[in-house]
């Protein structure tokens, strides 16, 4: 039932669509989407057309809006400079260069000028709209030199919009949460098994603790007595004692010196008599 519910809707919506890619047989672009414009200066901004009419009795007419916000679409009615057609007066003209493109030409531009530009192709056909198109342009106006004439100010052109930048940076951005999103699995995986492993490591140290208090091993290290002395011998005291408070025998004060206030260290003795008997 739902196979043929599918099929059903397929073949009722096959004839809209198909409408739909014939109602927007041709479509509108630009060869520049930024110009940008000393004050003073004058610049023509083009619309290229591409695609063919959906009767090739139908009539094209093209026009240009104008927006001061770059953010806001064109409004029906609001056109460059108040004039939806040309005007010498306020230095505005529309150009129709053939089928394929369309320009509007500012000249004198002042700050005021700056904005968006859209160019609206529309297709009739007995005073029925077949079908339209649009496309944007951006214009912005900088202070231009002192010196500087009219003549010798130029615009500078760029393929790219400002909002191009911004699309990248939130592609980007975009880009960087869904690889945030695919990697946090593999990241709280990772968090779960260093936690893992540092309480394994808890539990090893604990057990070893626990082994050695009931084999009763204690580390002397963490010991709150200080441990006994170890009986010495009689040389070692003597040994200790000689080496910590010993006298040379030369030094004052020795009891084993002799005094020397009095005699010598080797003691006077008499003069020897001499024996009659060497004498003879």
């Amino acid at each position: 039932m739902d196979v043929f519910c599918a099929l059903l809707l397929f073949f009722h919506l096959l004839p809209a669509v198909q409408v739909s890619c014939e109602r927007h047989s041709f479509s509108v672009s630009v060869p520049h989407r930024v110009y940008e414009c000393p004050e003073g200066a004058d610049v023509t901004m083009s619309c290229l057309q591409s695609g063919a009419k959906a009767h090739s009795e139908d009539k094209m007419w093209n026009t240009w809006l104008f927006t001061p916000r770059s953010q806001e679409h064109c409004h029906k009615g609001a056109h460059p400079r108040g004039s939806g057609h040309s005007n010498r007066t306020l230095g505005v003209e529309y150009i129709g260069k053939g089928n394929k493109s369309f320009s509007i030409f500012l000249q004198n531009i002042k700050h005021s000028d700056q904005g968006k530009y859209c160019c609206l192709l529309l297709e009739f056909n007995k005073q029925k709209v077949e079908q339209g198109a649009r496309d944007f342009i951006y214009l912005n106006v900088v202070p231009s030199m002192g010196n500087a004439h009219n003549g010798s100010l130029k615009c500078s052109e760029w393929s790219h919009s400002p909002s191009d930048d911004d699309s990248v940076a939130e592609g980007l951005a975009i880009a960087a949460c869904v690889a945030f999103i695919l990697c946090l699995p593999l990241i709280l995986m990772l968090v779960y098994r260093q936690r893992q492993t540092v309480e394994r490591h808890r539990r090893a140290h604990e057990l070893v603790r626990m082994d050695s208090e009931a084999q009763a091993h204690e580390n002397p290290v963490f010991m709150g007595d200080s441990p006994q002395p170890k009986p010495r011998t009689v040389s070692q005291i003597m040994r200790q004692s000689s080496e910590t408070g010993r006298h040379l025998l030369s030094d004052p004060g020795t009891p084993f010196s002799p005094n020397i206030q009095g005699e010598m260290f080797f003691p006077a003795q008499g003069p020897i008599p001499e024996s009659p008997n060497l004498m003879d």
